[in-house]
């Protein structure tokens, strides 16, 4: 094979094809890196999702399609599929990569040369505050890479890969955390891919192919987690798609600098995908209220990444059980966890929406589940208070008649299903469950991630809490002395029903102490126990 002069639409579909192939098959090595600046999801898996929306784009395309098809494919696409800080910044490479490649027939060493300056810039102009050692890093030394040999197509991509090689070895030296984790910058790893993508399909030159996970050392840092937030990093992150002009963004970005960290904010003619980690909810999402329509909302608990690792790993959203005809009302249920997803779709539940405190499901999920159901009518029970506004968005979305009984938790969403009637219509379901779920208390135990401050006392980072809808309500160092401390605050004489559903680091043991509690405190209260295997919290508790 010889080695291209230029590149065709054809050429850059198939680089970018050959791209996502690449961040698929390294996604768990780039995953494993990801020490720096907090854990935002994977960075893997994000970037291989991010590039993954532009080959569905890429999918009602024409084999012969044009460069600025090809082009806003590869724009749109990346825009509209960006996931992390590490997806955000990749779709603005993307964006500004292929700008100048729209009003030509194919790509020149010097166009494409140019091209790959240009994404830097832009890219820098997306992040806030940029930092070296970083994904930002390793595109600037490969634009500087390709501008140094022009000559030919082959040299310039070469030029850029090898550059940007020679940059993401310097990371460590750049970024402490890097060096005392003994890695490389995991976003900058995966753009090295696009180089070798580049590089194979101008000049055949061989793709990598990933070490074994196992084979990494990844020392441990100090950089975790819990510790990034209990020593001041914002705990949540914010994502949404907005629409608004594009002279109102210098106003939102000036609101959004005061607000918070690994700011990214991409996009233009009118849709942008904004991205941060902050500890100001409320006001990361009124600043685009006041600038235009947000959609696609996401909140992420960076504190309870481990939850949102393995929902972006997975790629999951919904899982269909459609045995037979479509019910008159359907319902989709936003679950964590195997067992509970068996629970609920014992319960008549049609789809599940893989989701929680962390793992929040965009709109677009949901919009996809619910026209899934096959249903006229249909229920969605969020489970989750970060979930129900982006729930109340989707009945303007689809032509089903969407409602949504806004339950809060696991326990709510399980009580509302036990007053569902599938052969009801949707309004008398919405009365029915929504009455159920609110005759609901429901409680928690997990483990404190950070130090703070509660009505109940000082809680360290590795304590038990038990934690109702308003507050911290126990604090202790075994989750059976949480779970019970928990119970006695909640249990009044008016309950007479406990459902319990055991999650990950529940035993029996220790449901068998709770049980035996209530049986002698609370001998009035039946207790149902269920296994609901959901990951973070050994138990959830609902009183009725």
């Amino acid at each position: 094979m010889t080695s291209r002069t230029k590149l065709s639409a054809q050429d850059l579909r198939a680089a970018i094809t050959t791209f996502a192939g690449l961040l698929r098959s390294h996604k768990d090595v780039i995953n494993r890196l990801n020490v720096f600046p907090v854990p935002d999801g994977d960075t893997g898996t994000n970037m291989a999702l991010t590039v993954e929306s532009v080959v569905d784009a890429f999918a009602p395309l024409a084999d012969d399609a044009s460069m600025d098809e090809v082009c806003t494919a590869i724009a749109h696409g990346s825009l509209m599929g960006a996931r992390g800080n590490s997806g955000v910044i990749l779709s603005q490479l993307l964006r500004g990569l292929v700008e100048k490649f729209k009003s030509v027939a194919v790509i020149t060493p010097s166009l494409l040369a140019e091209s790959l300056s240009h994404a830097d810039v832009l890219a820098r102009q997306a992040v806030v505050r940029p930092v070296e050692g970083t994904i930002l890093s390793v595109a600037r030394a490969a634009a500087q890479g390709a501008n140094a040999a022009t000559t030919s197509l082959s040299k310039v991509v070469r030029g850029a890969r090898d550059r940007a090689r020679e940059a993401l070895a310097h990371t460590p030296e750049q970024l402490p955390v890097l060096k005392q984790a003994g890695v490389v910058d995991s976003g900058g790893t995966g753009l090295l891919l696009f180089f070798d993508a580049l590089c194979h399909v101008v000049s055949n030159d061989a793709l990598p192919v990933p070490p074994s996970v196992d084979s990494l050392d990844v020392h441990d840092v100090a950089v975790t987690n819990s510790t990034s937030i209990a020593n001041g990093s914002p705990r949540y992150e914010v994502m949404y798609l907005l629409a608004a002009e594009d002279d109102r963004m210098r106003a939102f970005r000036d609101v959004w600098s005061g607000l918070g960290d690994s700011i990214v904010i991409v996009g233009g003619d009118g849709l942008y995908n904004c991205h941060i980690h902050t500890d100001e909810i409320g006001p990361a999402i009124e600043a685009a209220l006041d600038a235009g329509r947000p959609r696609e909302i996401r909140v992420t608990d960076l504190a309870e990444q481990v939850l949102e690792e393995r929902w972006v790993r997975d790629a999951a959203t919904a899982e269909i059980e459609a045995d037979g005809p479509p019910p008159a009302t359907a319902v989709v249920a936003v679950v964590a966890g195997d067992g509970v997803g068996r629970i609920f779709r014992s319960l008549g539940v049609r789809v599940l929406v893989s989701g929680g405190q962390s793992m929040n499901p965009s709109t677009a999920d949901l919009v996809e589940a619910v026209r899934a159901t096959g249903s006229d009518q249909v229920v969605v029970l969020p489970n989750n208070s970060n979930i129900v506004p982006v729930a109340n968005q989707v009945d303007a979305l689809v032509d089903a008649a969407v409602s949504v009984v806004p339950t809060m938790s696991i326990v709510g969403g399980f009580a509302a299903l036990l007053a569902y009637d599938p052969n009801a219509d949707g309004a008398t379901n919405v009365r029915a469950m929504t009455d159920a779920a609110e005759h609901v208390r429901a409680g928690e135990v997990t483990r404190a991630v950070r130090n703070a401050a509660t009505d109940a006392g000082e809680v360290h980072e590795g304590d038990w809490i038990g934690v109702d809808a308003d507050s911290v309500r126990s604090i202790a160092e075994s989750i059976e002395a949480a779970s019970i401390a928990l119970l006695d605050s909640m249990i009044t004489e008016d309950h007479e029903l406990l459902t319990i559903i055991e999650g990950e680091g529940s035993s029996a043991t220790v449901t068998r102490q709770i049980t035996e509690f209530v049986g002698e405190t609370h001998p009035a209260v039946g207790v149902e126990v269920h296994h609901g295997g959901q990951p973070f919290y050994p138990y959830f508790f609902g009183l009725e």
